[in-house]
């Protein structure tokens, strides 16, 4: 989260962005969305039931929010995610708890927005968790549904994996570090919180 130090920053497309502390609020927002936006949509908008409308109102007021922390973010990179990710899926929470808070529409039913459950914060924790563990290549995620999940030692997994208990291990391993690292770009701790961001 911290300012670019480079004279500039190139991008793949041949755009060069200069430092982030010298960026105009044009140039922020433009390199804001360009590396981050299509994410940030897609994640807003699969959260809000498919709401395209509301997914581009909570992305510009993630947009505003980075940008009012300009001198800390360096849009142009990834390490600016697990911030927006953060600052998104609370925004996402807040509408949905707003949305809920308030008395029924009266008119078209289908026009009428389905209930949202009281478990909001556990559904969208476990959907970032089903995102991250895509992340993961085939045979991790197979050896922690073994370990983790079907609760089978570590023999039992190699005998049905047919591995050595070795490789279980080693795969165990490397599989958590992964997940931890995937929840962790998206803003979730593997304990299931969530970074503050503001």
């Amino acid at each position: 989260m911290s300012a670019s130090t480079s004279t500039e920053t190139s991008t793949e497309d041949g755009i060069t962005y200069p430092p982030t502390a010298e960026l105009l609020p044009e140039e922020f927002l433009r390199a804001f969305y360009q590396f981050h936006g299509r994410a940030l949509l897609q994640f807003a908008a699969r959260r809000l039931q498919g709401d395209w409308h509301r997914a581009e109102d909570v992305l510009q007021e993630v947009a505003i929010r980075a940008w009012r922390h300009a001198g800390e973010l360096d849009p142009t990179t990834d390490a600016a995610r697990p911030w927006l990710f953060t600052v998104l899926r609370n925004l996402v929470i807040d509408d949905l708890r707003a949305r809920q808070a308030r008395p029924a529409e009266t008119g078209d039913p289908e026009l009428a927005h389905p209930q949202v459950s009281d478990d909001i914060d556990h559904m969208l924790t476990s959907q970032v968790l089903f995102e991250a563990l895509e992340d993961l290549r085939p045979p991790q995620r197979e050896v922690l549904l073994h370990v983790h999940y079907l609760g089978r030692s570590v023999n039992q997994t190699a005998r049905v994996l047919g591995v050595p208990p070795g490789t279980v291990k080693s795969r165990t391993f490397y599989a958590s570090r992964a997940l931890r690292e995937a929840l962790h770009s998206r803003g979730l701790y593997a304990d299931g919180r969530y970074r503050d961001a503001g």
